[in-house]
């Protein structure tokens, strides 16, 4: 029972105070504790919305504290290896994460979805889906999207599905957690910064599965080497998808149709150009995994194609913002890593100037700037990384790049540079850290700068 141990809700944003007011609901003892040196107990008290007794703890905390907890919540940001963290647990206490204690208070059925890219298109998608078969008030669409688990978890009934977007940080610290249907849509290099070893993030990763069945579905993806390679091994029964073959049995891509395929008879789905309004091939493996899911959680098949039909982009991930001048601009500011960055720049269909740059997560670009083939006319770099993409570029043979101070002066470097005909594209390949709170100011400012072009 959560009310039974004394918890430490660790990290004071969206997620710590989700965690905070389930705990509260719940009649446990709590300690909510951030040690950023710039905050006071005072301002810790002020975020709460719930007038009960919860200690502030704020930046240090005591021998004596630690000695008391039982159970520590850590928020996303929170790194499993920080000392902090050691120290309690080498105390005896349980480390858990904000998905975890909203599971403990789930009474319906989960749908979780995760891997390196796609994950907020996929999991609106399928949020949307599951709302048109289940009903709006039965459908929740929690976690990494926005919307803290632990606020609606204590909503969920037996007739409810909860849809989560379950990041590597929130997967490191599961226990009990059960999807009915799990989704891992592929995995590459990413946050090694956090995770510092391919394998742990993959293992992180991997975790969605960790309570699952035979008895429960686990969608992958075929063409990535990972979640290929894990559908051999994976507890729960595997359904893939592919964008490049056509597979016995499964979603997969034929010429411009999709089509499921069962002991090698395919069933025509859906056209991808007349049917969808999302555009490029990681936009077709998200159509892909959200039927595979709704398969799994045996939604009708119309239902399912009106959603995708009637489905528009989600925000910042390449979005069509405006055409100014004859030129195009797209923000894909959720392109925090290369290989999402990749699928930005598939999906243009004209010369490009392509705006990078951002946070250093020690990701390499090679196969980022290789994707360019003859389709980014000019390279606007940013931020951290500017000088090392910059390196990789000319590495590669491609050299023209120019370098901003600021995110104002890229902007309008970017115009002057665009000719009719052209795209600007705003997909960073990188963290927006240090320059913006998050890739959403990132994009919102982006979207702003063109509304503000005659």
């Amino acid at each position: 029972m959560i009310s039974k141990k004394k918890t430490l809700v660790f990290g004071s944003g969206v997620s710590g105070l989700g965690s905070v007011a389930l705990l509260q609901r719940m009649g446990a003892e709590i300690i909510l504790y951030d040690g950023n040196p710039n905050l006071s107990a005072e301002q810790l008290k002020e975020k709460l919305t719930l007038d009960t007794n919860v200690t502030c703890i704020c930046p240090d905390l005591s021998a004596e504290d630690k000695a008391l907890v039982e159970r520590v919540v850590l928020s996303p940001g929170v790194p499993v290896d920080h000392p902090l963290v050691e120290e309690l647990r080498a105390n005896g206490a349980e480390i858990i994460g904000e998905i975890e204690l909203g599971y403990l208070a789930e009474k319906g059925t989960v749908v979780a979805i995760t891997g390196t890219n796609g994950k907020t298109t996929t999991t609106t998608l399928v949020g949307e889906i599951m709302k048109a078969h289940f009903g709006e008030d039965k459908s929740f669409v929690v976690g990494n999207i926005g919307n803290p688990y632990t606020s609606e978890s204590l909503k969920t009934g037996a007739d409810t599905v909860s849809v989560g977007e379950i990041s590597s940080f929130q997967l490191e610290t599961i226990h009990r957690f059960h999807p009915k249907v799990s989704a891992i849509l592929n995995i590459t290099p990413d946050h090694l910064d956090r995770h510092h070893t391919m394998e742990a993030y993959i293992r992180a990763k991997e975790n969605i599965t960790l309570n699952q069945t035979p008895d429960d579905v686990c969608v992958l993806n075929y063409e990535n080497e990972y979640t290929k390679e894990f559908g051999e091994r994976c507890p729960a029964s595997v359904l893939y998808f592919s964008s490049a073959r056509e597979l016995s049995d499964g979603y997969c891509l034929v010429g411009e149709t999709i089509v499921r395929m069962r002991q090698g008879h395919a069933t025509e789905i859906l056209d991808i150009h007349r049917d969808m309004h999302l555009v490029g091939t990681c936009n077709v493996e998200n159509v892909m995994a959200a039927l595979a899911i709704a398969e799994g959680m045996e939604v009708p098949l119309a239902t399912t194609l009106q959603v995708i039909r009637d489905f528009r982009a989600v925000e910042h991930r390449i979005e069509y913002v405006d055409t100014k001048g004859g030129v195009d601009y797209y923000n894909d500011s959720k392109g925090t890593n290369p290989d999402a960055a990749i699928q930005g720049i598939r999906a243009m269909s004209k010369p490009t100037i392509l705006i990078g740059g951002g946070y250093d997560k020690q990701s390499q670009y090679d196969e980022w700037i290789d994707s360019f083939e003859g389709k980014v006319k000019w390279l606007v770099l940013i931020g951290q990384t500017r000088e090392k993409i910059a390196a990789c570029a000319r590495a590669h043979g491609f050299d023209k790049i120019k370098f901003a101070d600021t995110y104002e002066e890229c902007l309008r470097l970017c115009t002057q540079l665009a000719e009719e005909g052209d795209a600007i594209l705003l997909s960073p390949a990188c963290a927006s850290w240090g320059m913006f709170k998050n890739y959403e100011e990132r994009g919102t400012m982006f979207k702003e700068y063109v509304k503000s072009l005659t």
